[in-house]
């Protein structure tokens, strides 16, 4: 049997709440003795995610944003889903610096930095059903090569 665990928020779609998502989702993982770096990686992949979710999906009405996190052995996953507009063309909306909104100075950047810090990333989205976005992260993988470096 693997060693699992699973946690879910829902919160609205304020700015405000995505230090909370962040803070939320790096408590959760501690259970797996992540390095500082690898806390700072998933942080920062949670806040794009959310942010694209309240500024990209629900044009800043207020609705849910919703956070799935799974551990299974030293995988930690974590989903990030709307109901929103969702999105017409994944592809191009995970190129590096489009944006749909320039007038906001959005930098077109989010999926580009969660790619960045994350071992991988899906998105499903479906326009006017809303999107999940999935990454999932090893933890632990560069405390296994110090150690087997420092024998």
């Amino acid at each position: 049997m693997k060693n699992t665990n699973e946690m879910e928020i829902r919160f609205d779609s304020r700015s405000a709440n995505e230090g909370f998502a962040r803070v939320a989702v790096a408590s959760f993982m501690t259970q797996l003795n992540p390095t500082v770096e690898e806390v700072a990686d998933v942080k920062t992949a949670v806040s794009e995610a959310v942010t694209n979710s309240i500024i990209h999906g629900y044009d800043n009405e207020i609705q849910k944003v919703c956070i799935r996190c799974r551990i299974e052995d030293n995988l930690f996953t974590v989903e990030v889903r709307d109901k929103g507009k969702g999105i017409e063309n994944i592809e191009e909306a995970m190129r590096p610096l489009y944006t749909t909104k320039p007038e906001q100075d959005r930098s077109g950047m989010g999926f580009a930095f969660m790619e960045a810090f994350m071992d991988s990333v899906e998105v499903e989205s479906e326009p006017g059903k809303g999107t999940k976005v999935k990454m999932k992260k090893a933890i632990g993988k560069g405390r296994e090569i110090w150690t087997t470096q420092s024998l």
